[in-house]
């Protein structure tokens, strides 16, 4: 018979007769993990049931949603009307190119427009949306227009532009609604512009309009007295030659004005024109030391072998050549102006225009359950483990002891408190 006195090995509650407890060395292994979980099984069950319950019953409670999409395509870098005039000009080789002013990256511009506060503030005010959301400021109808809108510049560079809403009929009239507030900021846009350019080379031109009538006077004046109707052909290509020279540098510098009047000087297109400028004045200066300077720094002709009567002509004709090269340019430029005002300028082209949706778009009941019943069985297997680690804890000899003593110190505190 076995002595009574001996110490028997403890017998773990709830395991068969005879089976010895598992070390309790603080390493538990898979076994012992998977022990824990199936001896909670039960529980874990409840919880994952209990989640995917309440979260069934959530999907249930929100709306349903539409998504409506509108495609576009935004314009290409086409060259303006004032591009187009200044290659009119044949006498003045070089000044045929228009200031790139057009849009590095379209889509992404357009992008941004479709995302400002002056579109989302028109179409808040288009379609009541601070009644339709139940809001009462601008600013929370714009924060959930923007998260129900997807903007978005693709790939192939098209425009997609996605709205949900409880209603279809209203999600494709805002989706369609961004395409139309767009074209309007644009071509408001643009007449501005256009206008600010037209005031400009106006003001230009009425100056220029009076220097040309005083050259035509003075070189009038000139004939009388010198009795001179034309000089031969090599002064004639000297008058050619320096008026085409001073006009280019004129012409840049009213064009570099124009541009000063909506863009900064860090513009890459005003530091483009400025280095021009410098160039063509530098071909100036060139010319003036091979033909000679007389006078107040004035580019003048070779003056040696022609007479003071003829030098008098040429210095006018020259004069009122400059002026009616620049008065034409000018003209030119204030008629650009006036037709980019005047026209109706295609801004965007629609590729698909939302229609109606036949499919809700969310929420997605199915998942949110089984994302939410995944979800809590997983933190109900963590809990369950994290408790079986404590249990472990507790019963290990080395642990248990500084394990009750922050017990005792916790309910210490608490009473303290």
């Amino acid at each position: 018979m076995p002595d009574s006195s001996m110490p028997q090995p403890h017998m773990e509650a709830g395991s068969p007769a005879g089976t010895a407890p598992p070390a309790l060395d603080g390493r538990p292994d898979l076994i012992e993990l998977l022990l824990a979980l199936a001896r909670n099984k039960k529980r874990i069950a409840q919880i994952t049931l209990a989640a995917a319950i309440v979260a069934g019953i959530v999907s249930l409670l929100l709306p349903t949603m539409y998504t409506a999409t509108a495609t576009i395509l935004p314009p290409q870098q086409n060259p303006s009307a004032a591009s187009s005039m200044l290659g009119q000009i044949g006498t003045l080789v070089g000044l045929g190119e228009a200031a790139d002013l057009g849009l590095k990256n379209p889509a992404d511009l357009f992008v941004a427009m479709l995302k400002s506060r002056t579109v989302a503030d028109q179409l808040i005010n288009r379609f009541d949306l601070r009644k339709e959301y139940d809001v009462r400021r601008y600013e929370q109808a714009r924060r959930k227009l923007e998260k129900r809108s997807e903007i978005i510049a693709e790939k192939e560079g098209m425009i997609s532009i996605a709205v949900a809403d409880t209603d279809p009929r209203r999600a494709a009239e805002l989706a369609n609604g961004y395409v139309e507030e767009l074209h309007t900021l644009n071509a408001d846009l643009a007449i501005s512009e256009a206008a600010q350019r037209r005031v400009f080379y106006q003001q230009k031109l009425e100056a220029e309009r009076e220097d040309l009538a005083k050259a035509e006077l003075a070189l009038k004046q000139a004939q009388e007295k010198t009795g001179l109707i034309q000089p031969d052909a090599q002064g004639r290509a000297i008058i050619d030659t320096v008026a085409a020279a001073r006009a280019q540098v004129a012409m840049k510098e009213v064009q570099l004005q124009a541009m000063r009047t909506y863009a900064t000087e860090n513009n890459p297109d005003v530091k483009r024109a400025e280095q021009e400028l410098s160039g063509l004045r530098a071909q100036v200066a060139k010319l003036q030391r091979s033909t000679g300077q007389m006078g107040e720094g004035d580019l003048e002709v070779p003056t040696r072998n022609l007479p003071e009567a003829q030098l008098e002509y040429l210095r006018r004709a020259r004069e009122l050549k400059y002026h009616e090269a620049l008065y034409e340019f000018l003209g030119k430029q204030r008629e650009a102006a006036q037709i980019d005002e005047a026209k109706d300028a295609v801004l965007v082209q629609v590729v698909d225009k939302a229609v109606e949706p036949e499919r809700k778009s969310g929420p997605h009941r199915l998942v949110i359950v089984l994302i939410s019943a995944l979800a809590a069985f997983l933190l109900s297997c963590l809990g369950v483990l994290i408790m079986e680690g404590w249990r472990r804890k507790q019963q290990d000899p080395n642990d248990g002891p500084r394990l009750a003593m922050l017990r005792r110190y916790l309910e210490f505190s608490s009473h303290n408190s």
